[in-house]
């Protein structure tokens, strides 16, 4: 059992933490309060607000609120978008149009009036644009957003095929390969563009290659916790697409050892960045044990 200094000191740095995510949570509650359109429904609880800072901060507590408050939107712009993407469309046409937008805003243009999810990404990509770097890595943030709602759609694609036409699904490595949809990698470019230093600008590409594979991680991790509730709401899961949940397990600890592989070198040229992401696999580790970010249906 640690002496009492060690605990006052532990449960004080924790206590700072959470007042990081308490910033961050009014801020996207007011963000939210914006955007009527697209967090009015259930799911859009104070809860999700507040799991979302607390991801955040935890993952970045060296951080200001400041320096959070873009990273805590670009997670609200993710949950938004599969919202509309995964709950909202009803047709491919549906799921087109959503896609449609946000690469076209993405690349510079103006969003239309009753598109608000655009105007949501506008903000967030006019505020990256203040940062000089972006000049030189606006085209890593746009790849970004082009995988995630492509890998949205996809995903859409898949499920809508097994509910309509009894098509399989796809195999296990067909949708781990398709974690883009978890929109992690896409929050962490917008965040190391924001708040990153030099070194990590150089090394983005890098920071990108190992975000990739803790986004695999995350997205396993967060099917082995939420499988209840994507059964009752129709979603894939991991857990469908094998035999046995060991083999999640299994590949789980794969992912987190080629996770350390690659965060080994970043340690030495960006170790905050190599820092953010291995706090990303414990923070989810521990948090998808018992909870989950959306609220009811």
């Amino acid at each position: 059992m640690p002496v009492l200094p060690d605990q006052l000191s532990a449960a004080a740095e924790q206590g700072r933490i959470c007042a990081l995510a308490a910033k961050g949570q009014r801020d996207l509650q007011r963000q939210a309060a914006r955007y009527p359109d697209l967090f009015a429904g259930r799911p859009f609880d104070g809860a999700l607000f507040s799991n979302i800072a607390l991801a955040i901060a935890f993952g970045a507590p060296w951080c200001t609120p400041e320096q959070l408050r873009l990273t805590n939107r670009a997670v609200l712009w993710g949950f938004a978008l599969d919202w509309q993407v995964d709950y909202l469309a009803r047709s491919r046409e549906d799921v087109d149009r959503v896609v449609s937008r946000a690469l076209a805003v993405a690349e510079g243009a103006s969003p239309d009036a009753d598109d608000p999810l655009g105007r949501l990404l506008a903000e967030l990509r006019d505020e990256l644009a203040t940062v000089p770097a972006f000049a030189g890595l606006g085209g890593a943030w746009r790849a970004a957003v082009r995988r995630t709602v492509t890998a949205m759609a996809r995903e859409w694609d898949w499920k809508i095929a097994r509910e309509r036409n009894g098509a399989a699904l796809p195999s296990f490595a067909e949708y781990l390969d398709n974690a883009d949809n978890l929109a992690c990698t896409v929050v962490n470019v917008a965040h190391w563009i924001w708040t990153g230093d030099a070194a990590t600008h150089r090394h983005l590409a890098e920071l990108v290659v190992a975000s990739d594979e803790v986004q695999r991680v995350l997205r396993l991790v967060n099917d082995l916790g939420t499988h209840e509730r994507d059964r009752e709401w129709g979603d894939l899961n991991a857990l469908l697409l094998v035999a046995d949940r060991a083999e999640v397990d299994r590949r789980i600890a794969e992912l987190v050892e080629r996770c350390t592989d690659l965060l080994a070198p970043l340690t030495v040229s960006c170790p905050v960045q190599a820092a953010y992401l291995a706090r990303q696999i414990g923070f989810s580790s521990g948090f998808y044990r018992s909870t989950d970010f959306w609220g009811e249906r």
